[in-house]
């Protein structure tokens, strides 16, 4: 070991995730538990592409819903 080197920085942050961690083991199984209900879902690529295919495009100025005669 150099007599250089400083001691390892944590900060303030990383500390209290840590004891937080320590504290309740279980926390780090329940963020995953909720990650999967909203994010980690199977992607159907055929119905991805329907809906990419059936797209209407969207007007210049959305709230106009015919063209003017002018």
């Amino acid at each position: 070991m150099s007599i250089f080197r400083r001691p390892d920085y944590s900060s303030d942050t990383s500390q209290f995730i840590d004891q937080l961690k320590a504290q309740h083991p279980e926390l780090e199984a329940r963020q995953r538990e909720g990650r999967a209900l909203l994010w980690d879902k199977a992607v159907d690529r055929k119905a991805q592409q329907e809906f990419k295919a059936a797209r209407v495009a969207q007007q210049p100025y959305v709230y106009q819903t015919q063209a003017s005669q002018g």
